[in-house]
């Protein structure tokens, strides 16, 4: 890597190896792409300059590329070794399954082939002969011939399957996609952002194909055969090699008509869409030339639309590669704001990003910040200041709720921040260790981070770069990125022996350095607070009014600095003050936790007078004053601007967020009131939001949130509402006919505001409910005759938006079944309420209709599917997820599947079946789509079907982490994005620790292994088992609500073949006399079996017990456990206390699993209570004793005889209230009896069952807290 001693950290130079060689040129030809065979041949020729003539060995960048043969200057073959470390990130660890040791092994292979520090997995040998080649100075070209065959990541082949319509064109293409630095995954190369070279590409491809690359296009020239072309491609200006890319394919070209320079492509028949969706791309490149006083750096540019792309699009040097799904016509309103934003971001990172690159992934952020920060600039130029605000508030809250949920972004790693000065205030500042922020994943290294992560870090480093506005002013930072790319563009011009190559990199010092020579500022501290340390501020207001001082008394505490993501503030902070007489503006110190300040108020307290207030736009408004009390401060903001990355709760009465919400001009203020006037329900907060939603000089998107607010506001006053449902007048008042209100309108959507109100508020309001927690009626008509009544024949946009947020509406509509239907009854049409009927047959008809008649991204079938998940939880529809998996099949439209796939994950969680997990998994492992690969990880990320906390017993399983585990081991060494989720997702399931099922198998293994050695020593020596017979027992409980009877059956390890073990579902099914006491139904015949089956019982060894009862266990644990009837409030007993649980009805096709023991509120015993076993924990010591051949059992019949006079005993309780004092003689007598027997073989009484009374019950669930089966079994 070529060093600049002025420019980068000494620590950095101490740590970092320079690397033998400057890259000055290099030349990548593929001539073999084939589609069939999913294959490249090719071969690239690097021309280095070596920094000294010792030069032995060379280290290049290559993955999944076989290399067949290295040359020197065209003469000299030179030896190559292979060597990558993620074919098995942790070697020789294959047992520990943590992601603790997971973490180190992860970054540790990161840095072996990091070529930031001049490593790689090609290392290439010099051999003698070729070490006259090397000279100082002089070039050296190392040519490598390589083949790619069905690669894994880096490169995508896209091939529709064969249509029998010869008129259907042939659309398959290939394109490449690299997760930040991953060119190495199609061609070897220096695969760093800090070795800028110039290149020269070819690409021979068949002649009815396209080719775009980087550079600018010198010539195409046909093959001798005319059967294939070659593209030959020129960059003139040095870019790094993550900066490369290429699309084939049978691509349609349309040259920009205002920027000839700029070329779009796409594939066949979408020509219509692209031009529609690029017509205002060169307004973009207009306005970042004006802003930043720089032409474009490169003499070109190019868009490849590409189906299956991994993200929406993705900028490199002279090109982007974005994803068909931004296509769309000039009748879509929604897609516009997206695809726009998208567009000029990319074309920002043409700037900051491929012309100016980062040193290292540390400084990665200033690139990706600058180019946010330039496309914010942008958007609030085409969208308004307006939008721009509430996307900046937007990305505030994103970038809090993720440190707070996982830890402080750090935005450069590279070195710690300064220590802080000694001041007064804080004595041990210079002293005090900085607060570490821990992650599950390394941050040091981008191959290892959490794409969650890169994601926030992207946003957070646009919120830096904004707060650097704020401090610097906007002209000056605009001055500094102009300097930066001025050092550029000049140094781009010449050639690499001049050195001045290193001003196309960027890093944190640099940037410092350039602001300082700007500005005369240093910014040194403001890098060590927010971009050397991690986390944000959270701040809390509180606020007095002292009437004899005419002051406010505020005081702002930081409460939570010790909570995760969030830091002491020690600093300015910006009050605004909205008094009678006008905005007033004050500046906080913060010092400490808690800052206390009086603050004189301007104004006198005029309540009950009507006077124009003059806000802070300057204009002066009619007040009604009389809610106010004596203070004259009508409102109260914190960091008005958000020039702190921080997260506030200001308290204040509710009449101030009314005067907030209905007279301020800020859009980011509005907001804020609404969020909290959600906890103020009365008329005053109806009447504000009512006011609001009508209000159209308000911004459409305060409208549209100020609706959802109403909905949970009018949920509160239920009680007290008077008049029709909220929002009911107001939509009829906008979009009703004039002759009949309660018919609506043709559509007509040229007001973009009332087009977004009108999809809002039939959503808002389908989640009012009525006192009993339903939707009311009257809405349910009205939104039925918003689809009856739908008509867009005049509209010149499309109502596929609107279309799909009725269908939303009719999801928030539906509420839980109330009526329960009888255990083991399928649901039906005719056990459907009327109203859900009526969803139910809008849906299909919808959903069927999209087949014939798709509409854009088949956004309406999108929300069909996710009603249809909500129809299934709330117990209007059985559970199956049949239908969610042929939506998310290969071969449905990208947001159709995910939409699929969604459902299927929250199916998983609620549902709970391992097979519909297995599907998931597969699908996370095997699907074709990148896109649709990474999406379903994420879902799973977001929704997890269990965590560490949370257990589930049949998702729970060894198998399930073995295979997670593969897959970020080795399986995924080429595929850097998804192997990062798959750490995410298993951060998620298990946490940073080992799996607690792995360890409940391994005590498992460990057992059967103890218990064979002790079986050989029994046959050795002959003796009967001890335990056989008691072992195995296995209780399934049942609570029937007719005679309120615990069902306990005991089962022994091997009953004969006339004895059937009925599984607890069955019995669940039979009538409730099944369950009615009778004290002569079965005791004698449970005494015959018993003595019947005692010599099969004693000839069986402890390790056939041992795995019956693991049978037994697994067979528990795989029926339910559930309570005939009405349901039952019982207790769950878990280690972390006792939770209420109610048994609810399951379908029959996925029965809901109950793993814990129950503890019925009333007990009683009957005939088919018998003993049951106190598993615990302890049971591995009571074992010992048990199988301790030194005691053998030679009365062996005596104790099940025992057994059987404890049955005879439990039957005639039944009549105790008769026979008391009898049974009591009984009772002794049997216990006399016992306690001989046991003097004479106190072995037999280790496992002697305990009696099934409420005590024992509930002291076997202390004694097991997890009830599991014995020893964890699943």
């Amino acid at each position: 890597m070529e060093t600049n001693s002025e420019n980068q950290p000494q620590q950095q130079q101490k740590d970092t190896p320079p690397r033998p060689f400057k890259l000055a040129h290099q030349i990548v030809s593929l001539t073999g792409i084939s589609f069939e065979r999913k294959s490249i041949i090719g071969a690239v020729e690097l021309t280095i300059v070596p920094n000294n003539e010792k030069v032995r060995i060379i280290r290049l960048d290559s993955k999944q590329c076989r290399i067949y043969r290295v040359l020197l200057n065209d003469v000299c073959e030179a030896e190559f070794v292979y060597f990558d470390p993620y074919l098995d990130i942790s070697q020789g660890d294959s047992k520990t399954r943590s992601l603790e040791t997971f973490s180190k092994n992860h970054l540790l292979a990161a840095q072996k082939t990091d070529p930031d520090v001049n490593a790689g997995e090609l290392f290439i040998q010099i051999p003698p002969e070729g070490y006259h080649m090397i000279q100082e100075g002089r070039g050296l070209r190392i040519c490598i011939e390589f083949s790619l065959e069905n690669p894994e990541g880096g490169i995508h082949f896209v091939i529709p399957p064969t249509s029998e319509d010869d008129n259907q064109p042939n659309s398959a293409h290939m394109f490449t996609y690299a997760y930040e630095n991953s060119t190495r995954l199609w061609f070897p190369c220096v695969d760093s952002f800090a070795d800028p070279c110039t290149w020269k590409l070819e690409f021979t491809v068949d002649k009815h194909l396209t080719a775009v690359s980087c550079g600018e296009l010198v010539e195409v020239v046909m093959t001798p055969d005319l059967r294939r072309k070659t593209f030959h491609y020129s960059l003139t200006v040095p870019v790094c090699a993550p900066n490369i890319a290429l699309a084939v394919g049978p691509f349609e070209i349309y040259v920009d008509p205002h920027m000839h320079e700029v070329t779009h492509f796409c594939l066949p028949q979408l020509l219509p869409l692209l031009k529609n969706t690029v017509r205002y791309l060169h307004e973009a490149f207009e306005f970042f030339e004006e802003t930043l006083s720089t032409r474009y750096p490169f003499t070109c540019y190019k868009q490849v639309f590409v189906d299956e792309a991994d993200a929406d699009i993705s900028a490199y040097a002279t090109m982007s590669i974005a994803s068909v799904h931004l296509l769309h016509s000039i009748a879509i309103v929604d897609q516009t704001y997206i695809t726009r934003t998208l567009m000029s971001r990319a074309i920002a990172e043409q700037f900051f990003g491929c012309f100016i690159t980062s040193y290292r992934w540390s400084d990665t952020w200033l690139a990706k910040g600058i180019a946010e920060y330039l496309c914010g600039l942008f958007s609030r130029k085409c969208f308004g200041n307006n939008e721009y605000r509430e996307w900046i508030q937007k990305e505030l809250a994103r970038v809090v709720k993720y440190e707070e949920k996982y830890g402080g972004i750090i935005l450069d790693c590279s070195q710690p921040p300064a220590p802080l000065p000694v001041s007064s205030t804080n004595p041990s500042a210079s002293t005090g260790k900085q607060q570490e922020i821990v992650h599950y994943f390394p941050i040091k290294s981008l191959h290892t981070v959490s794409p969650k992560y890169v994601e926030a870090m992207r946003r957070k480093a646009h919120l830096v770069i904004r707060m650097l506005e704020h401090r610097i002013g906007q002209e000056l930072l605009i001055q500094v990125f102009n300097k930066q790319l001025a050092l550029a563009t000049n140094a781009a011009g010449t050639k690499i022996g001049l050195g001045l190559w290193s001003h196309l990199l960027i890093s944190t010092n640099i940037f410092i350095k350039a602001i300082f020579t700007v500005t005369g500022k240093d910014m040194s501290v403001f890098m060590d607070q927010w971009v050397r340390t991690g986390g944000h501020a959270k701040f809390s207001l509180t606020s007095v009014f002292n009437r004899k001082r005419n002051t406010i008394e505020l005081e702002v505490r930081q409460d939570f600095v010790n909570q995760r993501g969030v830091r002491k503030y020690n600093g300015p902070l910006f009050v605004q003050l909205q008094e009678l007489d006008g905005t007033f503006k004050h500046t906080l110190q913060i010092e400490n936790t808690v800052v206390k300040s009086d603050i004189t108020c301007h104004s006198k307290s005029r309540r009950n007078k009507k006077k124009k207030i003059p806000l802070s736009t300057g204009e002066e408004v009619d007040m009604d004053l009389s809610a106010m009390d004596d203070s004259p401060v009508l409102w109260i903001r914190l960091d008005p601007e958000m020039i702190l990355i921080r997260d506030l709760n200001i308290e204040q009465p509710d009449f101030q967020w009314q005067y907030q919400l209905r007279h301020e001009r800020d859009v980011t203020a509005q907001f804020e009131a609404i969020k909290a006037l959600e906890k103020y329900p009365t008329n005053a907060t109806r009447a504000a939001l009512t006011d609001t939603i009508e209000n159209e000089q308000c911004f459409y998107k305060v409208r549209c949130e100020a609706a959802h607010c109403l909905t949970k506001v009018a949920n509160q006053m239920v009680t007290q509402w008077s008049g029709p449902p909220a929002m009911l007048n107001i939509f009829r008042k906008f979009f009703g006919s004039f002759s009949a209100p309660h018919i609506i309108k043709q559509n007509n959507f040229a007001n973009f505001q009332l087009y977004f109100l009108q999809k809002v508020i039939p959503v808002a309001m389908a989640g009012l409910r009525t006192s009993h927690g339903i939707c009311p009626p009257e809405i349910m008509r009205f939104l039925f005759d918003l689809f009856k009544y739908n008509d867009n024949t005049r509209n010149h946009y499309s109502d596929v938006y609107y279309r799909s947020a009725l269908v939303d509406a009719l999801g928030n509509s539906i509420t839980p079944v109330v009526s329960v239907a009888l255990r083991g009854t399928p649901i039906t049409s005719d056990s459907l309420s009327a109203d859900a009927k009526l969803v139910l047959e809008e849906v299909t008809r919808l959903l069927n209709l999209e087949k014939h008649l798709p509409s854009y991204k088949y956004m309406v079938s999108v929300s069909c599917l996710k009603v249809i998940r909500k129809l299934q939880k709330c117990g209007h529809l059985p559970s199956l997820p049949k239908i969610y998996r042929c939506y998310a099949a290969y071969g449905q439209y990208l947001d159709l599947r995910i939409a699929a796939m969604e459902c299927l994950a929250d199916f998983v969680k609620v549902d709970g079946r391992w097979e519909d997990l297995d599907h998931l998994i597969t699908l996370l492992e095997t699907d074709p789509d990148p896109a649709a690969r990474h999406a379903l990880a994420q879902l799973l990320i977001d929704n997890p079907p269990f965590t560490r906390e949370s257990k589930s017993p049949r998702l729970d399983r060894p198998e399930l982490v073995e295979r997670l585990w593969s897959n970020m081991n080795n399986k995924l060494a080429y595929d850097t994005k998804l192997r990062c989720d798959m750490v995410d997702l298993y951060y998620a399931l298990y946490g940073n620790k080992r799996p607690h099922c792995l360890q409940s198998a391994e005590m498992t293994n460990m057992y059967k292994e103890f218990v064979k050695e002790v079986s050989s020593k029994k046959s050795s020596s002959s003796l009967p088992p001890l335990i056989s017979s008691s072992i195995g027992s296995t209780t399934a409980v049942t609570t029937s609500h007719a005679v309120t009877t615990t069902h306990i059956t005991t089962t022994v390890p091997a009953p004969p073949a006339e004895v059937k073990i009925p599984p607890v579902s069955e019995c669940i099914e039979e009538n409730d006399h099944k369950f009615s006491p009778n004290p002569n139904s079965n005791s004698n015949s449970n005494n015959n079996n018993n003595n019947n089956n005692t010599n099969n019982n004693a000839k069986r060894t402890a390790s056939e017990a041992f795995e019956a009862t693991v049978d037994l266990a697994k067979t528990e644990t795989s029926e339910e456990i559930a309570v005939a009837n009405e349901a039952i409030k019982n207790e769950i007993y878990d280690a972390d206390g006792k939770l209420e649980v109610n048994a609810s009805t399951s379908s029959d096709a996925y029965p809901a699993t109950v793993s814990k023991k129950l503890k019925s509120e009333i007990f009683e015993e009957d005939e088919n209570s018998v003993t049951i076993v106190d598993v615990s924990e302890s049971t591995v010591g009571r074992m010992d004793s048990s199988f301790d051949s030194s005691k053998p059992d030679t009365d062996f019949k005596h104790k099940l005889d025992n057994i059987s006079k404890k049955k005879k005993k439990k039957d005639k309780k039944k009549h105790k209230h008769k026979h008391k004092h009898k049974h009591n003689k009984d009772k002794d007598k049997n216990k006399d009896e016992r306690e001989r027997k046991e003097k004479k073989d106190p072995s037999i009484s280790r496992l002697q069952a305990k009696e099934a009374t409420p005590e024992t019950l509930s002291s076997a669930d202390s004694s097991n807290s997890n009830s599991n089966p014995p020893f964890n079994f699943q």
